[in-house]
């Protein structure tokens, strides 16, 4: 049929209505090497250089968690950060835990999540206390009324020079942080959740592709697939699904206090997209798994990896 003339279309408003040229994925961050750096655990985000991306001024939300509450533990820096803000701008509240000495970052974080218009509680404390780690949900449920995601991210590691000089002290701290304060935590939450609601835990890559000076860590990271596996398993009947995300080298401030300043330069390098990857990458996984979107998603380890395989 016949267009008069102010019938055609508008060249100008289809093309921009056209989909933005994909981003190369090898560029758009930091990719070459890493300078030296170190810091004491539990590392912050100031002196990181180049600072990480936790999505500040990136992550763009469109209401998929809209009513909804989360708590994320570790949430003050890196992946937990990450995944906070972008809670936040889907329409979370959102509780986080933190060490008391990462209150600056904790400070940031809580500010961004406000800025979104979402309530923001702040709960610092030491993950391996059972009394902390229970707590933290009560103190949740209190200020929000319910619990509808639950994100596992606290963790912790260190350099090992071998198996014969690994400390017991220093393996209690791993197992304390990354497995008993996980299943403190869901085990107090659990009994809360309705159907609908979301667990996901922060495994790595190390569960599948171990390195041998991250031995407890990745021993314990192993430990968090089984879990998510197994506890999808449990709470799969009663609607609550269970995922983990499994992410590859991320720039956070755990990296410079790990304590690897021969290998920090190098830092993902080793991808087959050639840079280490960002805790605002991480984000849009969590809230994948956290929305309705992922109804049929249960049991599952989302790679993150930069295409290094698990």
């Amino acid at each position: 049929m016949y267009q008069s003339e102010s019938q055609q279309p508008d060249e100008e408003k289809l093309r921009s209505a056209l989909p933005s040229a994909p981003q190369d994925p090898r560029s758009g961050y930091h990719s070459g090497p890493f300078s030296q750096q170190e810091q004491k655990q539990p590392g912050l985000t100031g002196p990181m250089d180049p600072a990480p991306d936790h999505g500040e001024y990136s992550y763009k939300g469109h209401s998929r968690l809209k009513n909804k509450a989360a708590l994320i533990t570790g949430g003050d820096s890196g992946i937990g950060a990450a995944v906070a803000i972008a809670f936040a701008r889907e329409g979370a509240d959102v509780a986080f835990s933190y060490l008391p000495e990462e209150s600056e970052d904790a400070k940031s974080t809580t500010d961004w999540i406000q800025e979104a218009g979402s309530r923001a509680l702040p709960l610092p404390g030491d993950a391996r206390s059972e009394e902390f780690s229970h707590s933290i949900v009560e103190r949740a449920l209190d200020e929000f009324g319910r619990l509808d995601t639950l994100v596992l991210n606290a963790g912790y590691q260190k350099n090992r020079e071998g198996l014969d000089t690994l400390p017991s002290e220093e393996m209690d701290r791993v197992f304390k942080t990354n497995l008993y304060s996980l299943m403190w935590t869901a085990r107090a939450a659990v009994p809360h959740l309705k159907a609908g609601a979301s667990i996901i835990v922060t495994a790595s890559i190390q569960a599948f592709n171990p390195s041998p000076q991250l031995l407890d860590y990745a021993m314990t990271k192993a430990a968090q697939v089984a879990f998510t596996k197994a506890l999808a398993q449990e709470l799969g009947p009663k609607g609550i699904r269970v995922n983990a995300v499994a992410p590859g080298p991320i720039w956070t401030p755990l990296i410079p206090a790990t304590e690897w300043p021969d290998k920090l330069p190098q830092f993902g390098q080793d991808t087959p997209l050639g840079r280490a990857g960002q805790p605002a990458e991480l984000a849009p996984a969590y809230v994948l798994l956290a929305s309705d979107e992922a109804s049929y998603i249960s049991g599952a380890v989302l790679p993150v990896t930069g295409g290094k395989g698990l």
